[in-house]
């Protein structure tokens, strides 16, 4: 703690500190989770905000951001920044303190709902964009907190499951993210529902204590999910710090619902309320059963912690921790200074970085020469929800905002040729969770009709079709297959009869099956890309702007992933077994001599690249790369290490250690340079800990983890 705030922990009651341990309902019904002031000391409060995809305050409206997957299919650690300090900038200008983001699960499970929310099936790759985004979250003055703190890679039954997973995987997969981003500067961390190895990651005293803010001298504090806490000794002694939101569920979903009265009551001073009022009345909706914390089992701090600070069963240097990483951050964030930094929501620089993240985190899977489109092509555009702007998933990540585009917008303001429309399908309906608890959601039947004929005579028309499919995804459920709901395959296929021309366009949470692709002339992969979805789309789709994305996940058929197997997802008997190891995303399908679909690390561009020349100083990598186009274009070179074979040791047969992307005008040549990640080199052993082996490891410079154009060798 700085002067300020250790004289004023000097004057805090036991009762004031355990104030700050908790939340309350916000007054302003506002914040997702709001620690109330205490007036007489001039600590103000504290108001946390949901946030991954842009500011979420019920009944307001904040930039729409693409969905992280989106920014990190761009490769560019600046736009992370810049995409980082607009979300802080946002989150200042709603007079909010704490972000809850980034999330940054690893994308170990294709189907998981929530994998748009997240960066990456790669620890260096999803550690560089946490990283990034939390340097721009904090340069703000707000407190970033990053999410699901650990192992949460599977929303259904993620409250009650078990991961069970090894040292070595915990190490080398799933710390190393949250790692990075603590180093960047994050105030805050959120633990996740699930329990690691027989142990609640909200009381996980070895992950929190021992790990977190032992190993990593995490200054911050620790928060729980809503309503993630079952014991509140354990969670207390575990390390954390932070019991959220301490107010029932009755009273926080009246609060997420704009339209409806909220809370009668709520308590903004000095004393917290010590009664929330009875869950055992509300029940979830029965989809979200299992994928949601049961609220009538949480042990709130607000009503034990003093009892059990008095009682021994809670050391009370240990409830002094608490308040003071509170009170640490809220002075490191300027909380008690009156040129705090000001923020603003829905800038015209803030509409900037959701179309250049939208239009440059966009991946070019496949192209026969179809794409750019001829300004004066004569275009079909077809699908079901193709006037509509896909925002996101469902869940507290969800966002509306003040303007946006669809694609028949962005792109009938783009041609210079005729543009047709036809849905061709019923509207596939996205997943709103807050609709679901909040009771406003209705189950009808979907808007529009089955009239695949429609699309085809338009196709057949055109010069070229367009069709745009999009998936279901949502926190709290996972996706029930990498198939395209609602029939979007049977129109995809009908299309193609009718025109070699067709492009189709992925709108998606994450990995699909695309069991079309050899009928189809290219697909575009645009995730879920926020308000800006037709201005991006147009622009990559006419050349206005390269196809710069390159996947973050591996694309393969769903029965060839290790999680396919029952026992490693959803799981049996209440654990999921992380047998695969490290083997996750690409290392498992090298491993396995698999070959995916589009692998990890791919993406095309307009432009053609020459990969002229590489040379490795130290932890330096400097590669030679030339555009052999005569158009611009974005090249993403990536490092790949392959390690010397160890007799009894499994590991990957390539690992990423670095990437960088570069723009390029025809006949330029640039040389960039890439600093390999401190742990490109070593593994982890379970006794001996970080480990380089001695012998050969051979960089591969790469345009995917399947396309390697240079090798490069060292010994270590």
């Amino acid at each position: 703690m700085g002067d300020t705030t250790e004289n004023l922990f000097d004057e805090l009651t036991r009762s004031e500190k355990r104030q700050l341990t908790h939340g309350v309902t916000d007054p302003d019904q506002r914040a997702t989770g709001y620690i109330p002031p205490i007036e007489r000391l001039d600590i103000p409060a504290l108001k946390v905000v949901d946030g991954p995809l842009g500011v979420r305050i019920p009944g307001e409206s904040s930039t729409a951001f693409p969905a992280p997957l989106a920014l990190a299919a761009t490769f560019d650690t600046d736009l992370a920044s810049e995409y980082g300090e607009a979300l802080g900038r946002e989150t200042r200008g709603k007079d909010q303190d704490v972000l809850l983001a980034p999330g940054m699960n690893l994308l170990r499970v294709p189907q998981n709902g929530r994998n748009f929310e997240y960066f990456s099936e790669d620890p260096v790759h999803a550690g560089t964009f946490a990283a990034s985004v939390v340097a721009g979250i904090e340069s703000m003055d707000v407190i970033a907190t990053p999410k699901h703190y650990l192992a949460n890679n599977q929303e259904t039954q993620r409250a009650a499951i078990d991961v069970q997973v090894g040292e070595r995987a915990l190490r080398e997969l799933y710390l190393p993210a949250f790692h990075d981003a603590i180093e960047a500067g994050a105030g805050s961390v959120m633990t996740a529902y699930n329990t690691v190895n027989g142990t609640r990651m909200s009381d996980h005293r070895y992950l929190l204590r021992e790990v977190l803010k032992g190993e990593w001298d995490f200054a911050g504090f620790t928060v729980s999910d809503w309503f993630g806490t079952e014991d509140a000794a354990a969670a207390a002694n575990g390390g954390l710090d932070v019991e959220m939101p301490g107010i029932s569920r009755e009273e926080m979903v009246a609060s997420m619902d704009a339209e409806g009265e909220g809370p009668e009551d709520s308590d903004g001073g000095t004393e917290a309320p010590t009664d929330v009022g009875d869950d055992e009345g509300f029940e979830l909706p029965e989809e979200l059963q299992g994928g949601m914390a049961d609220a009538a089992t949480c042990e709130r701090y607000a009503e034990t912690l003093e009892a059990l600070v008095e009682s021994g069963e809670v050391p009370a240097e240990r409830l002094d921790d608490m308040a003071e990483r509170v009170l640490g951050e809220m002075e490191r964030h300027n909380m008690f200074d009156a040129d705090r930094k000001a923020g603003a929501v829905d800038t015209e620089a803030h509409r900037d970085i959701a179309e250049r993240v939208a239009a440059r985190g966009t991946v070019l899977l496949q192209n026969d020469g179809v794409l750019p489109l001829a300004d004066d092509d004569d275009v079909a555009l077809i699908g079901p929800n193709v006037e509509e702007t896909i925002l996101g998933g469902g869940g507290s990540s969800e966002t509306s905002p003040i303007v946006e585009t669809d694609p028949v917008e962005g792109i009938s303001a783009r041609a210079a040729g005729t543009v047709t429309v036809e849905h061709g399908l019923p509207r596939v309906e996205g997943i709103s969770l807050v609709d679901m608890l909040t009771g406003n959601f209705e189950d009808d039947e979907p808007e529009g009709e089955v009239n695949i004929e429609a699309g085809t005579d338009a196709a057949a028309n055109a010069d070229v079709a367009v069709v745009f499919a999009r998936d279901v995804a949502t926190e709290a459920m996972d996706r029930e297959s990498l198939a395209l709901p609602d029939r979007q395959n049977d129109l995809i296929e009908a299309v193609a009869e009718v025109t070699d021309r067709t492009v189709v366009v992925l709108n998606t949470s994450g990995p699909v099956e695309t069991p079309w692709r050899a009928d189809v002339a290219a697909i575009v992969q645009n995730w879920y890309p926020g308000q800006a979805h037709g201005d991006a789309i147009a622009a990559v789709l006419y050349g206005d702007r390269d196809p710069a994305g390159r996947l973050p996940v591996t694309f393969a058929p769903e029965g060839s992933y290790p999680t396919a197997d029952e026992r490693r997802f959803p799981g049996v008997d209440g654990k999921a077994h992380y047998d695969e190891g490290v083997f996750v995303g690409y290392r498992h399908f090298d491993a396995a001599d698999d070959e995916p679909t589009f692998p990890f690390g791919h993406g095309h561009s307009y432009a053609d690249f020459e990969y002229v020349d590489a040379t490795l100083d130290g932890d330096t990598l400097d590669v030679t790369v030339e555009n052999v186009a005569d158009r611009t274009g974005t090249e993403v070179v990536q490092a790949y290490v392959r390690p010397p074979a160890v007799d009894g040791i499994d590991r990957p047969k390539r690992e990423l250690a670095g990437f960088a992307a570069v723009d390029l005008a025809p006949g330029d040549r640039e040389t960039v340079t890439i600093d390999l990640d401190d742990r490109a080199f070593a593994r982890y052993d379970d006794e001996a800990g970080w480990t380089v082996d001695p012998g050969e490891y051979v960089i591969g410079v790469a345009r995917s983890s399947r396309d390697v154009r240079l090798e490069v060798a060292t010994d270590r």
